[in-house]
């Protein structure tokens, strides 16, 4: 696509097959998602395969898309929605695991052998997923606990608990 395209006309163009307007919507998006996925899975390389996951399914329901909210809420959603899918599959389990131990050695400090103050997102790492995945979309994102409980498809009160759980050990994580 040459010249500045305004976003909202590559998402029409796009919804029309499109896939060089296609390819304009995912550079101005895929940071974001990229971000959105890597807090919430805790590993940089899943969280890369699950921003072309996302986009593959952008792609596949882009004529889905109304235009009633903006294009980049719709694909938060959706980015939501596969994460917590592959969370809940268990697929990316394993790997998910080995990114948490990574990082917890990480936090050494090389120059001094002590232990450096853990950063939020390394503290975000060590979290339970479900505490992980309620912060983030509740205290980050903004999502209510009522919403929360519809996309994770656990109660409004368990998400409440969770985030509570979540507050408590970052406070730990962070104090040391």
């Amino acid at each position: 696509m040459s010249g500045v395209v305004r976003l909202d006309d590559a998402v029409r163009r796009a919804q029309r097959g499109d896939a060089a307007a296609f390819e304009h919507v995912y550079k101005t998006h895929a940071p974001a998602i990229h971000q959105l996925c890597r807090r919430m899975c805790g590993d940089d390389r899943i969280a890369r395969e699950l921003v072309q996951d996302v986009f593959v399914r952008a792609w596949e329901r882009l004529s889905s898309f109304r235009g009633e909210s903006a294009f980049g809420t719709w694909l938060h959603r959706l980015a939501v929605n596969v994460v917590l899918g592959q969370l809940r599959s268990g697929t990316r389990h394993a790997g998910r695991l080995s990114a948490i131990t990574e990082t917890s050695s990480a936090i050494r400090s090389p120059e001094s052998g002590a232990d450096a103050r853990i950063d939020l997102e390394a503290a975000l790492t060590r979290l339970p997923e479900r505490a992980r995945t309620v912060y983030l979309l509740h205290d980050v994102y903004g999502y209510s606990h009522d919403e929360i409980a519809s996309a994770t498809g656990m109660a409004a009160a368990t998400s409440r608990v969770q985030l509570w759980r979540a507050h408590r050990a970052l406070m730990r994580l962070l104090d040391r």
